[in-house]
C-alpha cells in the first residue's frame, strides 16, 4: 500500500506544482536557517577527543589576589604562574602531565629561496604529544632529556613542514628560529582539534601552532608572551627573569588521570602543595584548587557563545513560523481536494486509509524541503566561512550526522504540520461532497 500511496501523493504534487512549491520552499527556509545555527552548535560544543576526555584535567590553583577573587563569584585564576606550573610538573604525580604556553619568533628557513617569517609557536613539554594523541607524518617527539636538558629541538606542523621544507621528510635537519639553530624531530599530520579545547584562552577555533619546541626555552631565550597574561600585583623586579617569578599567570597544565581515585589524589596533592605555597608567604585565599575535564573545562571557559545559543532558538522559532505557513497551505490544498476525498470515501475508502495517504503526501513534501534546505544551510556555512575566515573554518562543515538530522527533522517537522489538515481532510462528509457535484 506504501508504494500506491506513494503514487498517489506524486500525482497530486504534480497537480497543484505551486502550492507544492511553496510548501517546499517555506519547509527549506526553515532547516536551511535552523540546520547553520545547529551546526555550528554542534561543532563547537562537540567532544574533540572523545577517546580520552574524561580521564584529562586542567589544572587550576587558586594564587590569586587574597581581597577580590580572580573571577566572580569566586572562581580560581584560569592559567599559573611560571613558578607553580614549574613546581606542579616537577612533583610528576599524575600519569602524564603537560605544562605549556605561547609565543612567537621569527623562523629563517635553511634554503636561500625562502622568506623568512613570524611563527606562532608552543612551548610545552614532551608528554603533549602522546597526551593528546597528536598524529604524526615523520619521526616524533622529543624525550624528557630535551626538557630538562632545554635542547634546541622542534616539532613542526604539516603546513609548516609544506613551507619551509617542501613537505619533504625534515626529521634531522636544521632551521634558525629566535636566531638559534634548531633540529626538526618530527612533523605533525594534518591535525586540527576543533574546539581546540587544550587552549581555549587563545581562539577556540584557531588553527594549531606553527611549532612546538620545549617549555624551559622561553627562560633560555627570553621568548615573548603570547595569548593571556594577567598579573595582580606588579612584579617585584623590572627584568625577565623577575616577571618570571612574579604572580603574573601566563601558563596551562593538563594531567592525564586514568581514574576517579587518580583524581581525587591529585587534587589532594594540589591542596597540599597549596598550604606549602601559604606557609612561604604565598597563595593567600582559602584552598579553591580545581580540576575540570575536558568538556565541563570548556563549558567553564563557554567555548560555546550566548550570541551563538541565541540564534540557534531564533532560528528554530522561524523554523516554527515557516512549518505555520505550511500548515495553511496545507489546509487550502486539501481543501481543494474535498470533492476527490468524498468520492473515495463513498466508495469504500477509510478514514485511515486516507489519513495515511495524506501522510505520505506531506512526508515527500518534507523530504524534499529538507533535501533543498541542506542545500540552503551548506550556502549559509560558505557565507559564515567567507565573513569570518580562517576563524570558522572549523564550524561550517555539514558531516553525515548533520545531514541525517536535517533529513530527520524535516520529515518530522512536515508530518506535524500535516497532522491537523490531514485530519480535516479526512473528516469531510462524502454526502455533502457527492451532492455539491
Amino acid at each position: 500500500m506504501f508504494n500506491y500511496y506513494l503514487r498517489l501523493a506524486l500525482l497530486s504534487i504534480r497537480r497543484n506544482p505551486i502550492l507544492s512549491g511553496l510548501m517546499v520552499a517555506a519547509i527549506a527556509l526553515g532547516i536551511g536557517a535552523s540546520m547553520t545555527t545547529i551546526t555550528v552548535n554542534y561543532l563547537m560544543s562537540s567532544n574533540p577527543i572523545p577517546q580520552k576526555s574524561e580521564q584529562l584535567y586542567y589544572v587550576q590553583v587558586d594564587s590569586w589576589d587574597p581581597n577580590n577573587p580572580a573571577e566572580e563569584p569566586n572562581e580560581p585564576p584560569d592559567q599559573l604562574t611560571w613558578t607553580d606550573a614549574n613546581n606542579l610538573y616537577a612533583a610528576q604525580k599524575a600519569e602524564r602531565q603537560v605544562i605549556m604556553a605561547t609565543t612567537a619568533a621569527v623562523v629563517e628557513p635553511p634554503s636561500q629561496d625562502a622568506k623568512p617569517f613570524n611563527a606562532y609557536i608552543r612551548l610545552t613539554t614532551n608528554e603533549f604529544f602522546p597526551m593528546f594523541d597528536v598524529p604524526f607524518l615523520y619521526g616524533g617527539h622529543w624525550q624528557a632529556s630535551a626538557d630538562k636538558g632545554r635542547e634546541q629541538v622542534v616539532v613542526l606542523s604539516r603546513k609548516s613542514n609544506d613551507k619551509i621544507f617542501g613537505g619533504e621528510n625534515s626529521v634531522g635537519r636544521s632551521l634558525r628560529l629566535a636566531g638559534r639553530q634548531f633540529t626538526v624531530v618530527g612533523v605533525l599530520e594534518s591535525w586540527y582539534p576543533a574546539p581546540k579545547f587544550y587552549d581555549v584562552g587563545t581562539g577556540a577555533f584557531d588553527e594549531p601552532e606553527d611549532l612546538y619546541i620545549p617549555f624551559l626555552l622561553k627562560e633560555e631565550l627570553q621568548l615573548p608572551n603570547g595569548g593571556n597574561t594577567n598579573c595582580w600585583k606588579t612584579p617585584e623586579e623590572d627584568s625577565f627573569a623577575g616577571f618570571l617569578r612574579s604572580e603574573c599567570i601566563h601558563y596551562q597544565m593538563w594531567v592525564e588521570l586514568p581514574n576517579e581515585q587518580d583524581k581525587q589524589a591529585y587534587l589532594a596533592f594540589l591542596n597540599n602543595y597549596a598550604n606549602e605555597q601559604k606557609a612561604l608567604g604565598r597563595f593567600s585565599r582559602p584552598l579553591n584548587n580545581r580540576l575540570s575535564d575536558v568538556m565541563q573545562w570548556m563549558e567553564n571557559r563557554q567555548v560555546v557563545t550566548d550570541d551563538a545559543r541565541v540564534m540557534l532558538w531564533l532560528s528554530l522559532m522561524f523554523l516554527v513560523v515557516c512549518l505555520l505557513n505550511t500548515v495553511g497551505l496545507l489546509l487550502a490544498k486539501f481543501s481543494g481536494k474535498s470533492a476527490e476525498i468524498g468520492l473515495r470515501r463513498a466508495i469504500g475508502a477509510s478514514r485511515q486509509a486516507l489519513f495515511y495517504q495524506h501522510l505520505v503526501e506531506t512526508a515527500c513534501i518534507g523530504l524534499t524541503g529538507g533535501i533543498a534546505g541542506l542545500a540552503l544551510a551548506y550556502l549559509g556555512l560558505l557565507g559564515i566561512g567567507s565573513l569570518y575566515g580562517s576563524f570558522a573554518d572549523n564550524l561550517t562543515s555539514l558531516d553525515i550526522n548533520m545531514v541525517l538530522l536535517a533529513l530527520l527533522l524535516s520529515l518530522i517537522s512536515s508530518i506535524a504540520a500535516g497532522l491537523y489538515p490531514t485530519w480535516r481532510a479526512c473528516s469531510i462528509a462524502p454526502a455533502s461532497q457527492l451532492k455539491s457535484q
